[in-house]
């Protein structure tokens, strides 16, 4: 009797157990088979020495059952890789802003016989360093002021430099740029991001005339006079309409001698284009008027254009090559006999100043 019992409590167990094993592998949670082997435990009856023993709990022993992440991730991975949709989630491209890029350098060319950089923009500056003419500058910025700040260090005046037109992939890069530029506004306009925001394109202001430099003693300095402001300093003058203005900038660009300078001293030795050497032989400067015979051995020329030249010329070897670069200096040796030449030339230098 006892051994048939058991053979039925045993066959009992065992479906238990095929029960349980069953139930670990399709319920999703482990909470679940908890439950099951905690209601079924209570119930079950102990085989000791083949005798049932009623009211103790079994102990099955079952495989360790598989964590419940295991049973669920594969499902929640086939679910992440469907896309996900909401109708209240509105997902807008985004518009990366622009990258800050370093301003354009620009290649010029000197076009002065000789131009200074200083370390300022100004004509009073120091001088760092001579350029010749033909050299070329990496300007990384026009000043409003007429002025080029170099990449490197120091400033040189516009007028004696010319920009060099870039050629090739370069110039077609460059002139692909506003292109490139307007349609990228336009894109950006389109996207109604913000009712209130307007993008148009940036416009740079054209840089304004220089204004003209305060006249100094310094000989070798800029100007910053225009062909404009010499033709009105000559007004009313017997030196207007005879293009001296040209050449008067010819030579502060290619030997740096101030136009102040020149043209005041071209007015006191001409008595403003009036003098007998100024009208019979376009002398402007009594060039080589030695006193003995100023007439006859003063120089002669074909314009009074090229007696300016001719100046420019002497003054650059002479005068400021040789260390005469103030015009105390040069009064000493161009015109000893006069103690008050470079008052005079200071005061016509000041009163042109003025009229401008």
């Amino acid at each position: 009797m006892h051994t048939k019992l058991n053979r039925q409590v045993l066959v009992y167990v065992l479906c238990i157990a095929l029960f349980m094993t069953l139930s670990t592998r399709f319920l999703p949670s482990n909470k679940v088979s908890a439950d099951v082997t905690d209601n079924l435990s209570a119930s079950l009856l102990t085989i000791t020495d083949g005798n049932v023993i009623m009211g103790e709990t079994l102990q099955l022993f079952s495989p360790q059952l598989p964590e419940t992440t295991d049973l669920i991730q594969p499902a929640l991975q086939e679910e992440v890789s469907e896309p996900i949709t909401n109708s209240s989630l509105e997902i807008h491209s985004a518009i990366a802003p622009p990258s800050v890029q370093e301003p354009p350098i620009y290649t010029y060319e000197v076009t002065a016989f000789y131009l200074n950089v200083r370390e300022q923009p100004d004509a009073n500056s120091n001088i760092i360093e001579v350029l010749k003419q033909g050299d070329t500058i990496e300007v990384g910025q026009t000043l409003d002021n007429g002025w080029l700040a170099l990449k490197d260090k120091g400033f040189v005046h516009g007028r004696y430099a010319e920009k060099i037109e870039e050629s090739g992939a370069v110039a077609a890069e460059a002139a692909a740029v506003p292109e490139v530029l307007a349609k990228a506004n336009t894109i950006v306009a389109e996207v109604p991001l913000n009712d209130t925001l307007k993008i148009r394109p940036s416009q740079t202001p054209e840089p304004e005339p220089s204004d003209p430099e305060k006249p100094t003693s310094a000989v070798e300095s800029d100007s910053g006079l225009t062909e404009e402001h010499i033709a009105k300093l000559f007004e009313k003058t017997a030196l207007a309409n005879h293009g001296l203005e040209k050449a008067v900038l010819d030579i502060e660009q290619e030997y740096g001698i101030n136009a102040y300078f020149t043209i005041a001293v071209m007015k006191l030795e001409s008595g403003n284009g009036k003098s007998t050497l100024a009208k019979k032989k376009n002398n402007l400067f009594g060039l080589n008027a030695i006193d003995s015979d100023k007439y006859n051995r003063a120089f002669s020329f074909e314009t009074k254009g090229d007696s300016v030249r001719k100046f420019g010329q002497l003054l650059a070897k002479n005068y400021v090559d040789k260390g005469f670069t103030t015009i105390d200096k040069i009064a000493r040796k161009y015109c000893p006999s006069n103690p008050k030449w470079a008052s005079l030339v200071m005061n016509i230098m000041k009163k042109d100043y003025k009229k401008l």
